[in-house]
């Protein structure tokens, strides 16, 4: 099966588990694989046989930067519900990475990642 990729779709969000942390607000990175038959768009070259990925961008900002969750897999589920709802896709594989997570220590990201199926 093929695949649309949107690698590092980065965004400001208010997730957390402290009050601290959705009050204040923090760097997220996120990454999408949709898996589904890209014969006819390519055969084509017409946007109406694929998914666009400015839609796409468009959502994951929409819940990023629009709702608050608790946890990272919190927002993983519900992009992936959400594409799932409204891109004709087989499945997708969703990466949220917190850019940097708020631990003592140096750490790059702490991050999930989630595939779901239609």
């Amino acid at each position: 099966m093929d695949r649309i990729l949107l690698q590092g779709v980065q965004f400001y969000g208010y997730h957390g588990l402290s009050e601290e942390e959705r009050a204040v607000g923090g760097r997220y990175a996120v990454d999408v694989e949709l898996t589904l038959d890209l014969q006819a768009a390519g055969r084509s070259d017409n946007i109406a046989d694929t998914v666009s990925y400015s839609a796409v961008h468009r959502l994951i900002l929409e819940i990023g930067q629009g709702r608050r969750f608790h946890l990272i897999e919190a927002l993983a589920q519900a992009l992936a519900e959400a594409i799932l709802d409204r891109f004709p896709v087989e499945e997708v594989l969703i990466r949220v990475r917190k850019q940097p997570p708020p631990v003592a220590g140096i750490l790059d990201y702490a991050g999930v990642e989630i595939r779901r199926r239609r």
